[in-house]
């Protein structure tokens, strides 16, 4: 593999998905084989009877190779709730992600895995997002969702990436908020108070242009 990224977000709900597919088409429009991965999903529904997140669906449909839905999202609920809740019959078990994800390595040149809500957002009883993007030790994308209260959300989310002690590779603008005031200098107050590089601006769109939002990154 010639490498990976870790995908989280100021919050849930930000435009994590859209960042990764746009992620996954910008590498494959490079020449680069690309799977996704989703570790851990609430709020699935019942397809050809089994459990089965949009997300992570949208994840296996871009993916540069076939890949067994239960490779890209091992953990599938179906309460739209934090997944320690979710999981509490059947909690997640870093080690079966972590073997999953060396599975994938093998498959592509880029591996990019979806966090679950946010950089804190607990998994099990114990440990949360951040410290799967530990285990897997990939450079870390933070998803800045562009609306009121983004860049205390974005400050507050890059310091604990930093205090994490994993790489930041960079953040994405997700422009969810068509109505927000000073789109702009909201984007630009993040970025001179991360010292991570901008990789792009996904503009507000009320439905996903992925090879749009794909050309509007520089990684």
């Amino acid at each position: 593999m010639e490498k990976g990224y870790f995908i989280t977000g100021t919050d849930t709900n930000v435009g994590k998905t859209w960042a990764t597919i746009a992620l996954m088409r910008y590498f494959k429009s490079r020449g680069k084989s690309v799977v996704g991965m989703k570790p851990v999903a609430s709020g699935c529904v019942m397809q050809d009877g089994q459990l089965k997140n949009e997300d992570a669906l949208l994840i296996q449909e871009n993916a540069s190779v076939s890949i067994d839905y239960d490779l890209i999202n091992p953990y599938a609920y179906e309460p739209p709730v934090s997944p320690h809740i979710a999981g509490v019959n059947n909690p997640v078990k870093l080690a079966q992600l972590i073997d999953k994800f060396e599975l994938l390595k093998t498959l592509a040149d880029i591996v990019v895995v979806e966090g679950a809500g946010g950089w804190y957002t607990p998994l099990n009883e114990r440990e949360a997002n951040s410290d799967l993007a530990i285990a897997l030790a990939l450079p870390v994308i933070m998803v800045v969702a562009i609306r009121l209260g983004c860049i205390n959300h974005a400050l507050l989310t890059y310091q604990a990436i930093k205090q994490s002690g994993v790489d930041c590779g960079g953040w994405i603008a997700v422009c969810t908020d068509p109505d927000l005031l000073s789109r702009d200098e909201n984007i630009n107050a993040v970025k001179a108070n991360v010292d991570a590089p901008l990789l792009g601006v996904l503009p507000y769109k009320e439905v996903a242009d992925f090879g749009f939002f794909s050309e509007q990154l520089k990684i």
